[in-house]
């Protein structure tokens, strides 16, 4: 059997599976002439999390709507992923007990190229029914500006033609749909972030800001239609949490042996794992600062929270800088130089998990602020006992370990400032010991050398070129690094969210990296001496 329309007709050929139980060609008509919901991202996270609750709004005939799904980096997976399978797709939930979770999403009525359909967009954009526009684009997806703090060059372009041309960034194009809509007299709408990083809203409207901005100075737009870009439209923060490994294939031969055909895995030009399929854990919370000009689709019924955004702040500083994404940046640059495959197999090394539980519960945790809707110790707890060790759960170290320049500043950062500017005589940055030991041990994976000294290679990252010049002539088992070398990395905010020479953690950093490039095993003999036998 094939994802396709035609094959969910036959629902005796999907015994075990969880179908649709609306109409699909209703919803999508209707979704055709009043759209709601827009989402711009087409990866995994999308597929698991943001589509699936447009999927039991429909069950639940809470919306005659789903979400039209558009991608603006990756176009690849539309035709791949999207419009091979009739815009289905499968969601496959692991549990810890091997049993999985079968379910056909439907609820992606449309999906959009943004290069080329920016005339569908255009429509869309300006429906008075549209209420909000999400986008999981990932961390470097809001990044605009080069080390020098130059805009990037598709930016630049857009800057220097205005909002008339055709726009050659994602933040370009997007700025010219949100005049349209203005241009059309409708209502403002929410523009959410639902990407895994700290305050995603507000490196969302800092991009807009900067887009509209320079076409303001530029004279391209007036100050009315500036103020609507950055004022008039809202910017909601969000807290979201779902693990979404890359397809993985176990899952694809169980899903063969069911009679699927045509979902294999694939790596697209760009360097997308994607399949017909998502896999997936089952928790996921998401919470989204209540702040829509024009409604929203009712998800608080579906159990996602609407709050306030001191709320929302504390969450997300919960999860990015204590109970999660740094433990995944640990897990993922300690898992690459000792050899993991897999997350679930790094949670039997006694050093790796004494390093995530010590960094979480003795040096990040006396950081964080409880949110008061997620207890962070539980949280934590869920994560260490059941979400990581989970062996069905196909998560990688070289997934976690992509663009991790992009991901140091929000998840460590933070931390750190909080620290520096404690007035508690114990909450000294000299104390750190785990998370400087992370931020050495990223060094020492940028040499791109095992701890057995075997080269392996490193995950996509935008940076990797300007640091392996920063780091040109260290090699394992030579000389330490000296200062000056050192210096240009250590102290760069946009990488580490502070200067570590400022934050007094740069000196502490150096020593441990050196002590990890001795020589084969230092790693290992690195991790026994500050996190135990």
């Amino acid at each position: 059997m094939k994802l396709t329309l035609e094959s969910l007709r036959n629902n005796l050929s999907w015994k075990g599976y969880r179908l649709p139980s609306y109409d699909i060609e209703a919803a999508r008509e209707a979704t055709h002439d009043t759209p709601t919901w827009l989402h711009f991202g087409a990866g995994s996270l999308f597929r698991a999390f943001p589509a699936a609750l447009a999927q039991r709004l429909l069950t639940a005939e809470l919306s005659k709507t789903g979400v039209i799904c558009c991608e603006g980096y990756d176009e690849e997976l539309i035709d791949r992923v999207y419009r091979a399978n009739d815009n289905l797709s499968i969601i496959a939930t692991l549990y810890a007990d091997g049993h999985i979770q079968k379910e056909v999403i439907a609820s992606v009525t449309e999906s959009l190229k943004m290069s080329e359909d920016m005339d569908r967009l255009r429509e869309i954009f300006c429906s008075p029914s549209l209420q909000m526009v999400t986008m999981t684009i990932t961390e470097k997806g809001y990044t605009i500006r080069d080390q020098e703090r130059n805009f990037l060059p598709d930016f630049a372009w857009d800057a220097s033609v205005g909002p008339k041309a055709a726009a050659a960034s994602f933040f370009g194009r997007l700025a010219a749909l949100c005049l349209a809509r203005k241009q059309a007299g409708q209502p403002p709408i929410a523009l959410v972030s639902l990407d895994n990083c700290q305050n995603n809203g507000t490196r969302l409207h800092r991009a807009m800001t900067d887009m509209a901005q320079a076409w303001l100075d530029g004279e391209f737009i007036t100050q009315e239609a500036y103020d609507w870009l950055v004022h008039t439209l809202s910017y909601p923060l969000s807290m979201i949490d779902k693990i979404t490994p890359r397809p993985d294939i176990r899952v694809t031969e169980q899903l063969e042996a069911d009679g699927l055909e045509g979902i294999r895995p694939f790596l697209t030009e760009k360097g997308t794992y994607a399949a017909a399929f998502v896999n997936t854990e089952r928790p996921q919370y998401l919470l989204i600062e209540d702040n829509f000009p024009n409604g929203h689709p009712p998800l608080e019924q579906l159990g996602i929270i609407f709050t306030n955004r001191k709320i929302v702040e504390r969450s997300a500083h919960m999860k990015a800088c204590t109970c999660l994404n740094p433990m995944d940046t640990a897990l993922g640059i300690y898992g690459c130089l000792l050899g993991y495959k897999t997350i679930h197999d790094e949670m039997h090394d006694p050093q790796l998990v004494s390093l995530i539980t010590h960094m979480s519960t003795i040096e990040a945790m006396p950081m964080v602020e409880d949110p008061g809707v997620i207890n962070p110790v539980e949280f934590l707890h869920e994560v260490l006992s059941e979400r990581y060790p989970n062996p069905f759960l196909p998560d990688t170290p070289q997934r976690t370990a992509t663009d991790t320049s992009q991901k140091l500043g929000i998840r460590f950062g933070e931390t750190l400032y909080a620290y520096y500017n404690s007035t508690v005589p114990m909450h000294r940055v000299s104390n750190l010991t785990f998370i400087p030991l992370v931020l050495a041990g990223w060094l020492r994976y940028l040499l791109g050398v095992d701890d057995q000294g075997k080269p392996f290679e490193r995950s996509p990252d935008p940076l990797l070129p300007y640091l392996d010049k920063l780091l040109d002539g260290i090699t394992l088992g030579g000389e330490p690094a000296k200062e000056k070398q050192l210096y240009p990395l250590l102290s760069s905010k946009p990488i580490f969210g502070a200067n570590l020479y400022e934050v007094g953690l740069a000196d502490r950093v150096t020593e441990m990296f050196a002590e990890l490039t001795r020589g084969p095993g230092a790693i290992r003999a690195t991790l026994i001496k500050y996190c135990g036998e």
